[in-house]
């Protein structure tokens, strides 16, 4: 009886031994994810290799240099700010690996997107199925198929992004007396450019403009000549080209070797914003009009944007990424501006209480005030239409210049007059 007294004395106490250890496990166990979120993260990919590096390395020291800012001022929700991101390699099939690892492995506490259209779709589904907040680095109309409520653009495209896009280059056009009556079409068979023409060709049946081109091409053409000589036999009064980086430069010194002879030329080309290709093609500029987002002319001042400026072209200095950072650069700062203001006024971490406030409130950022329409767009459209004019030479610092990218749209931002036509 004692044995077994003892034996039940014994198991007590292994037991209470056993209970504390488990208390003590449980009470370590706990105390080291407290150590382990002494972080916020924020996890995204973004192309550091592949077509779209130049921008993406670009826009990655951009939101380096929000993440220094932030953290110098005391953080977020009190912890220092960690950026966890991960290269795409400009290739939309490795987006869906690259978010669930920065999720299940990482463990982050909020993501934003990568660079461009088809890096940020890949994200959506995973993205909508945890119920996350999701601000979005310039993708045109990516949620006209997902309708999902916490999605948040910071591109200022507008609640129409598929016409609000091309909206200024008509604008400019049908201001002109006379109108134009006919106009070209042409894009790459890429989704970006596809979805730029599409808007372009909507706006152009619903003003009566006939449409005498309308073609796309392969994005690895590399010759526009044909292209361009075929749009000239039609004679239009305007050319809409919708076009990535390298069939920019193409289509631009293809219509200055054959002499495109129309009255306005341009609208969705990306890459005409960049240093190295304006410096590259110099007088060849000069009268083309092309939407842009941010130009250094005195409408555009927008408050803490010139100081960004400043830390952005210091710490790009040697790194072979955009010197100036006028495009992309800022709205790469604001889109984490937005979510960092929205952390801080719900004092929160939770999506659903962030996403129903960004909904619902305005944002003083670097690229101006930012509110978004039910669709996660801009609540208004701030695409600017922007006219190379007077340039003269390849020197970079000829763009840093006032009078180089003339804003002519939208009004309230306009700063000059625009060139007609452009043949002459």
């Amino acid at each position: 009886m004692f044995m077994k007294s003892s034996a039940k004395s014994g198991l007590r106490g292994w037991l209470k031994r056993s209970l504390a250890m488990a208390i003590l496990a449980g009470a370590v166990a706990f105390a080291a994810p407290a150590q382990a979120n002494d972080t916020i993260k924020i996890g995204f990919s973004m192309a550091l290799t592949g077509g779209l590096a130049g921008a993406g390395k670009g826009a990655l020291i951009a939101m380096q240099v929000w993440a220094e800012d932030t953290n110098a001022a005391g953080g977020l929700l009190g912890k220092q700010v960690e950026l966890v991101y991960y290269d795409d390699q400009t290739n939309p099939a490795n987006v869906p690996g690259i978010y669930t690892k920065l999720l299940d492995v990482d463990e982050v506490d909020f993501v934003v997107s990568g660079y461009g259209t088809n890096l940020i779709a890949p994200a959506m589904p995973i993205v909508m199925q945890r119920g996350l907040v999701f601000p979005s680095l310039f993708g045109l109309a990516v949620n006209e198929k997902f309708n999902y409520p916490n999605y948040f653009q910071i591109m200022p495209a507008g609640p129409e992004p598929l016409t609000d896009w091309s909206k200024g280059f008509y604008s400019v056009a049908m201001a002109q007396d006379p109108p134009p009556k006919t106009i070209a079409l042409v894009g790459a068979d890429a989704e970006f450019a596809k979805n730029a023409v599409k808007g372009a060709r909507i706006q152009a049946e619903a003003l009566g403009l006939e449409i005498v081109y309308d073609e796309s091409y392969h994005p690895k053409t590399p010759d526009f000549t044909p292209i361009v000589n075929a749009i000239q036999a039609r004679n239009p009064d305007m050319v809409f080209v919708g076009s990535y980086p390298p069939d920019s430069v193409g289509m631009v010194k293809a219509a200055t070797e054959v002499g495109l002879k129309t009255k306005l030329f341009g609208g969705g080309m990306v890459g005409l914003q960049f240093a190295s290709i304006m410096t590259a093609l110099g007088p060849k500029l000069n009268g083309i009009v092309n939407y842009d987002f941010w130009v250094p002319e005195p409408t555009l001042k927008f408050e803490g944007v010139e100081a960004f400026l400043a830390k952005y072209q210091k710490a790009a200095e040697g790194q072979g990424v955009d010197p100036l950072g006028y495009y992309l650069q800022p709205y790469a700062y604001a889109y984490l501006q937005v979510l960092g203001q929205a952390i801080t006024a719900t004092d929160s971490a939770d999506h659903a209480v962030i996403g129903e406030y960004i909904r619902n409130n305005s944002f003083d950022t670097v690229v101006g005030n930012v509110s978004f329409a039910p669709n996660g767009e801009w609540a208004k459209t701030r695409v600017l239409m922007v006219q190379y004019q007077g340039i003269e030479d390849n020197e970079l610092a000829t763009f840093t210049k006032a009078g180089t990218r003339v804003v002519l749209y939208p009004e309230e931002w306009k700063s000059g007059t625009v060139n007609y036509p452009y043949a002459e």
